[in-house]
């Protein structure tokens, strides 16, 4: 009986199981999505306008929790929605990781 309800618990976490972020699933998102407006050239520190953000070294939580605003309409921003719109939750953790894994101009080297 305690076997029975060992591998009923397993199964049911095992559910709820989250997937990690995929820097490489990421970059290609962001390549394919992103580089349009925030990257020139395949650089992430220069944007094709200067108020645009510049994505590279960016905190995860900040890039995922924007995302989700935009999701979401806590802001408001026409393009920006459309893009977000269409995202999934991995999505969102993927560009997060990638965008997080790049140096950008305002990192500090020790």
């Amino acid at each position: 009986m305690k076997t029975k309800f060992t591998i009923a618990a397993a199964l049911f976490a095992a559910s709820f199981s989250v997937q990690a972020a995929d820097i490489a699933a990421g970059k290609a998102k962001a390549e394919a999505q992103c580089a349009a407006c925030h990257a020139v050239e395949g650089n992430w520190n220069k944007t094709m306008d200067p108020s645009y953000p510049k994505l590279a070294g960016q905190h995860g939580d900040y890039i995922a929790n924007t995302l989700k605003q935009y999701q979401k309409g806590g802001r408001n921003n026409a393009i920006m929605a459309g893009m977000a719109a269409g995202l999934s939750q991995q999505d969102i953790k993927d560009l997060s990781a990638f965008f997080a894994s790049l140096e950008g101009d305002l990192y500090l080297k020790k």
